[in-house]
């Protein structure tokens, strides 16, 4: 099995992957968070410590950098900034990774707070944003096997229904959310892990390297990973357009 190239997925999913094209436009674009980010906001507004209106505009120039820095040191104004800054990426890698918006927010505003408490240990504070990813990541993993553990207890539904609002792109055709929607309740069956790292290589385009930092796992791992959810799509995911052709 090749193992595919950023964004690329190999066939037969990889017919979806070109509708999905790069995240899109048959995904929506990380803008589309942006109205989710502004609800999450005002809802954790009470969590989220503000600071004066007049000197938040000067902590928005400053680089990520900077404003760990100042975070680190008890700053709310920087805290804030960071927020507004990566929210709507925090929301959009949730959704993807998760498959529906649900409890989206809530994932968010806790990995939020981890990282506000642990920047001193952020050792390159200008891949705040990166390192809040992988934060997002343990925290959907852990909330997707505590979900499939409930499932096959009994105790609570084995999936959640895919979200095509929340996924796909307003452009998008029937064709390509139909795709969408075959590949993630493919994806729904798989273990936590492989899931989450077909996701972030070929959904979100994460170079490798990258994947295995997010993940916390080697690079050899990580292409198991990947190479066995793509091995399981290659065999289950059935192209309608292609099915047709033949009849």
């Amino acid at each position: 099995m090749r193992l595919v190239e950023p964004v690329v997925p190999a066939a037969p999913a990889a017919e979806a992957q070109e509708d999905m094209g790069d995240a899109g436009p048959a995904f929506a674009p990380e803008e589309r968070g942006r109205g989710d980010a502004r609800r999450a906001q005002d809802k954790r507004s009470s969590s989220v410590a503000t600071g004066p209106a007049e000197r938040g505009s000067g902590l928005a120039e400053l680089p990520d950098a900077q404003l760990v820095v100042l975070g680190a040191r008890g700053d709310v104004g920087a805290l804030e900034q960071l927020y507004r800054r990566h929210v709507a990426f925090a929301i959009h890698l949730a959704t993807r990774i998760e498959g529906s918006a649900r409890d989206v927010e809530d994932i968010v505003h806790d990995a939020f707070l981890r990282a506000y408490e642990r920047l001193d240990d952020l050792v390159d504070p200008a891949a705040f944003r990166a390192w809040l990813g992988s934060i997002i990541v343990h925290k959907v993993r852990s909330r997707m096997r505590r979900a499939r553990l409930l499932g096959v207890l009994g105790m609570g539904k084995s999936s959640e229904p895919v979200d095509l609002d929340a996924l796909a792109s307003p452009a998008a055709s029937p064709h390509a959310r139909a795709q969408i929607a075959q590949i993630y309740a493919l994806l729904q069956t798989l273990p936590a892990d492989d899931r989450i790292a077909w996701i972030l290589r070929s959904v979100e385009g994460h170079d490798l390297e990258t994947v295995a930092q997010m993940t916390d796992c080697s690079l050899a791992t990580v292409k198991r990973r990947i190479s066995r959810a793509q091995h399981f799509l290659d065999g289950h995911f059935v192209d309608s357009t292609s099915s047709e052709a033949s009849s």
